[in-house]
Order: C-alpha cells, then structure tokens, then sequence
C-alpha cells in the first residue's frame, strides 16, 4: 500500500461521516478514516488525516466543539470507557457544520457496524456557541489583515452560519465585515 499524496478525503465528505454518527470524536472520525482508506488499498499518514479534518474545519464544514463531562458518556458507561481510549481529543467532538453538503464516500455506510460507535446526538447550543468564537475570531483577523478574499468568504458564510447556529446573533459579525470590506484600499 502507498500513503496518499492528495488529501484523502474532502471536507463534505468527512462531513457525511461524521453526520452517520451525529458527532464523532477526532479519535472515531480517524478509526473511520483509517478504515475507508484501506479498503481503497491505500495508508493514511497521520498528517493527511489531520490536514483534512483541519481544512474541514476551517472550510466550516466540520464544527469542533468541546463536549462537558456529563454529555461525554450520554449516560452509557461503555462510552465513558471509549472516550477514556480516546485521548487528548477524548472532549473535543466534531459535528457537521454550515457550510457542509455532507456527502458519504464509498463503503461509508458500513462505517458505524464497523467501528461499534453509537449515534450521538449534537449538542447544538455548545457546537454553536464554539461556532460563533470561532467565527468571530476568524472575521476579526481578516478585517485587521485586510484580507478581501477572506472577508468575502466570511460574509458568504455568515448566512450559512446564521442557519446552523439559530441561537446565535452575528450581526454584529456580518456588519464588521461589510465595513472591512468598504474601508479596504480599491486596486
């Protein structure tokens, strides 16, 4: 088997794996990842795995968000005993996010009898709220950067992110980032 040059697995695609699940943690998503790959006949490196879920997450496919202790385990012990396995990231968990078109890569849909991992549901008030930090840190860098490319990505996706995340205002987002967009130089 050859590790893969490209990366392996677009941001909709991990999106339509992570939402047969609802949420999984970066751990699971890897275990699926990993699987998928070898039944392409190809090795993962583990910096391909983490570059694709990184620009999942920057593309605002994926949302990261920490999950609290009494949420980790849903109730079920088993799952407190595989979140324990799970490690740094055993807290974190990823749920398909505003701007994701979930699609399942191919053999996908025998993912959850292969990884013996239980739907979950997303903790919508948490995810959104690590959402909108994010998204607020991110618009703030592009308008002090300037960054007209950035900027207009952002305010593309704040309609997107107005949707997914109901609960949260970001007008105030949407605004800063038209007024960057006015106040930067014209070529």
């Amino acid at each position: 088997m050859t590790a893969a040059a490209d990366p392996p697995f677009d941001p909709d695609e991990l999106a339509g794996i992570v939402d047969l699940f609802g949420a999984l943690t970066p751990a699971e998503l890897e275990r699926a990842l990993s699987e998928l790959a070898f039944k392409r006949g190809t090795d993962l490196a583990d910096d391909a795995v983490a570059a694709a879920v990184d620009e999942a997450v920057r593309s605002y496919a994926l949302v990261r968000y920490a999950r609290d202790a009494a949420a980790a385990a849903d109730g079920d012990p088993a799952r407190d005993a595989t979140a324990a396995e799970d490690g740094p990231g055993d807290r974190t968990l990823l749920a398909p996010g505003p701007a994701a078109f979930p699609t399942l890569p191919p053999n996908a849909e025998d993912l959850p009898h292969i990884l013996a991992v239980d739907s979950r549901d997303v903790d919508r008030e948490t995810a959104a709220e690590a959402l909108a930090e994010r998204f607020r840190a991110d618009a703030a860098r592009a308008a002090s950067a300037g960054d007209d490319a950035e900027i207009r990505r952002l305010l593309d996706l704040t309609y997107d992110v107005a949707v997914w995340a109901e609960s949260i205002d970001i007008d105030d987002v949407r605004d800063r980032l038209d007024a960057a967009l006015d106040d930067s130089p014209r070529a």
